[in-house]
């Protein structure tokens, strides 16, 4: 049965709105008839592309894909360009295929990439390995779009014959193959690009942007719950609009309960940028750059359409995917589905002597006499809030009867990150910025390989966290004194199998709690997890140890004397 719609038409492909008389049948748009100028351009509603989300990690939202769904759809959004390469790193080939059933579930328009670096490096533990033959069968999944983000960039540069293999499996195919290159400049950058890479969402400085953009890349303008580059890189949306996307990267469940690409695009229109070329990124250019099967508002096409109030806020009135109303005034029209729990973990309960950081004697003195302490240089992971960057800070750290305490007067935390996957000791490190002044945080959520990362004041708050996790099968969790409280996350130990609304209050009051411990981050348990992702410079942590991500090498934790 044919449906119509009269309004203001916003189609920002053609870079034109106008007054339209709108009809669809059967999933397609039908007729577009232009009216007279009269019923002028001014008066709702206005119809528009849907807003899509050009890079994200479905798994970050704590959420399953059919109930990641149901929180973004009322924000306008009715696609994703998605990388399930956090459940891989996990489950290998088991949890991309979980993540493609799992979305065939709702109306959604779910665009997964086939992951390109499982594990991300080999400086750490993952739970599984993907091949450039397992590649190459992934890419020819129904539901499989691209190759995506390649972010062993030495490897490419270097011409790492199995890295290479991969971006020659969807070369083939004629599948976009996306990039993640942070700082990456001159030489090396125009190497990575060369080999195929056509875009960027890590960049976190305009010019960097700009030489990346000189050489063929796309740029995808990153805000997400840690890594907000919107600030920085929305100067890009003036003469560059047309190599621009959105992109959240990852988003937790709090954060989409209160919007999603929306809001980029009426942030954009506020600080002035074309209306128009801002929609283009927003909602059209991840169409033609990932060939989605996403309508953009033409005869033939799928009806995916927004009803939006006003073209400043973007508040949206009605989501329709395939020709159907799938969210109204802010509510999915969606019901929950609960989703099958999937699993890797393997539990080992550890003790307060295995966060011990051991200091040798300083070689240039006496040894010193028992309880007396000696001083060493420590190489301390600097956090930067809002950033996944870190620091390589030097501190120098008092050691007490041969061992290094956390120190919070100074801000100097115990960080620890422990294999999920087999028993084996903590690797441990120093943070700076984290804030916490008791207490402790951890995180099964620790990008990419996703082993426990946790940061506390005492080794016994530590202990308590990482086991409650290990008990929990993974999740996130907040401990002070021996209270202690934990989002279960039994699904690959990343995503709930709850409703997202319970998911997004109960992670809420964890970062309430978080912050009550004394930590400043905006999204701690966000932060956290990225303090295990090596391929972000500088300084990162893994199960084997300290990682330096600009030489790509393990750096010690003391300085030798």
């Amino acid at each position: 049965m044919a449906q119509s719609l009269t309004g203001t038409l916003v189609d920002p492909l053609r870079q034109e709105i106008y007054p339209a008389s709108f009809t669809w049948e059967g999933g397609k748009i039908t007729v577009i008839d232009r009216l007279p100028a009269s019923f002028g351009i001014d008066t709702g509603p206005f119809i528009q592309p849907g807003f899509i989300d050009a890079h994200v990690h479905v798994e970050s939202s704590m959420l399953p894909p059919v109930e990641f769904a149901r929180l973004a759809m009322p924000h306008g959004t009715v696609a994703t360009v998605s990388d399930p390469h956090e459940i891989a790193n996990v489950l290998g080939v088991a949890g991309v295929e979980y993540m493609l059933k799992n979305a065939k579930r709702s109306p959604f328009k779910f665009c997964f990439g086939a992951p390109s670096c499982v594990p991300a490096t080999s400086f750490e533990t993952a739970g599984a390995t993907i091949d450039s033959d397992q590649i190459a069968n992934l890419l020819k999944l129904p539901g499989i779009t691209y190759l995506a983000e390649v972010m062993n960039f030495p490897a490419v540069v270097s011409g790492n014959p199995e890295c290479l293999a991969k971006i020659a499996n969807a070369q083939r195919l004629g599948l976009p193959i996306d990039g993640h290159a942070p700082g990456l400049r001159g030489p090396a950058l125009a190497t990575y690009v060369k080999a195929g890479i056509s875009t960027d969402h890590e960049c976190f400085l305009l010019d960097e942007a700009l030489e990346k953009i000189s050489l063929g890349m796309k740029i995808l303008i990153r805000e997400g719950s840690a890594a907000q580059n919107f600030k920085d890189l929305a100067p890009l949306l003036d003469k560059h609009w047309r190599e621009c996307m959105f992109c959240s990267d990852d988003k937790h469940p709090d954060a989409l309960l209160d919007g999603h690409i929306n809001l980029l695009a009426s942030r954009a229109v506020a600080l002035g940028h074309d209306l128009l070329h801002v929609l283009y990124a927003a909602c059209v250019h991840p169409v033609l750059h990932y060939q989605l099967p996403v309508g953009l508002l033409r005869v033939g096409d799928p009806a995916d359409f927004i009803l939006v109030e006003d073209l400043k806020d973007f508040r949206v009135l009605k989501t329709y995917i395939n020709g159907i109303e799938v969210a109204r005034e802010g509510i999915s029209l969606s019901s929950f589905q609960e989703s099958e729990p999937i699993n890797q973990f393997v539990s080992h309960e550890k003790r307060p002597s295995d966060f011990a950081i051991n200091a040798p004697s300083l070689t240039r003195q006496a040894p010193l006499p028992k309880a007396e302490a000696a001083v060493h240089q420590s190489h301390v992971i600097g956090v930067r809030d809002g950033q996944l960057i870190t620091e390589d800070l030097l501190f120098p750290v008092t050691a007490i009867n041969g061992k290094i305490y956390s120190d919070p007067a100074r801000d100097l935390l115990k960080i620890t990150v422990v294999n999920r996957y087999s028993e084996s000791p903590p690797a441990m490190g120093l943070v700076h910025r984290v804030g916490l002044k008791r207490g402790a945080i951890a995180s099964s959520v620790a990008h990419d390989s996703h082993n426990i990362v946790a940061i506390g004041v005492s080794d016994e708050e530590l202990t308590i966290a990482v086991n409650s996790l290990m008990q929990a099968g993974g999740g996130i969790c907040v401990v002070e004194n021996r209270e202690i409280h934990v989002l279960p996350l039994p699904i690959a130990g990343l995503m709930s199998d709850r409703p997202g609304a319970k998911v997004a209050e109960q992670y809420a009051d964890l970062t309430r709690r978080a912050r009550d411990l004394g930590s400043p981050l905006a999204a701690p348990f966000m932060t956290l997890s990225f303090l295990a992702l090596l391929v972000i410079p500088t300084l990162k942590l893994s199960d084997l140890g300290l990682f330096d991500g600009k030489s790509f090498r393990f750096q010690n934790l003391l300085d030798p004397e």
